[in-house]
């Protein structure tokens, strides 16, 4: 499906495109590694605004949860997702945001304030133990600072937001025992994910 889809379904689940900016280059991500999500182009040749963006969603209550989750990070868009969480919310339908968590560093504030009351389940991308192995496998544009900014990030979550899930991608070099470690510290759910996005366990 081409063209720009800011708005598709897996299962039960539907999911929100809004933008291709990221802050990362990750080694594994899908964008390197296979064209498009269950059959969906997700490169958009116009980021969507609010309305286009509600238009796409339609009706959500049929759905399980909606989810920010696109080609992008959608947080670099903080101001587009808290209007559209604000009308998602009032279908009375769950909102989770998977995002690289350095959206704080981004912008430069507390994101995860303006998040409190609209997001039920925050999913963010740890995939990594330190810093160091952070930069080399997700090359964040501000390079060392991101991994401090994301554990910063699942902190302040956890004080807004009811449910503080960080990810792991199982990958040659990644220390997800590390990784379960900073789970733990942090009182958060650590899941591990597989290269085809695929979780297998926590």
């Amino acid at each position: 499906m081409a063209g720009n889809v800011y708005a598709y379904t897996i299962g039960d689940t539907l999911y929100l495109n809004i933008t291709n900016r990221c802050t990362n280059d990750c080694v594994f991500c899908i964008r390197r590694t296979k064209e498009g999500v269950c059959y969906y182009d997700l490169w958009l040749e116009k980021e969507p605004s609010l309305d286009e963006l509600l238009e796409a969603a339609g009706d959500v209550r049929r759905y399980r949860e909606v989810v920010f989750c696109g080609y992008g990070e959608p947080l670099i868009r903080i101001d587009l997702v808290v209007e559209a969480a604000r009308a998602l919310q009032s279908q009375g339908v769950p909102v989770r945001i998977n995002t690289n968590g350095q959206a704080g560093l981004y912008h430069g504030r507390n994101i995860a304030a303006e998040l409190a009351g609209l997001i039920d389940v925050v999913s963010i991308s740890l995939n990594a133990a330190d810093s160091g192995q952070y930069a080399t496998l997700c090359q964040p544009q501000q390079g060392e600072k991101a991994f401090p900014a994301i554990l910063e990030f699942a902190g302040q979550c956890k004080k807004y937001i009811p449910q503080v899930i960080l990810s792991v991608v199982r990958w040659p070099g990644v220390d997800i025992d590390g990784c379960r470690e900073i789970a733990r510290t942090l009182d958060v759910e650590l899941r591990v994910r597989e290269p085809d996005g695929t979780f297998t366990s926590s």
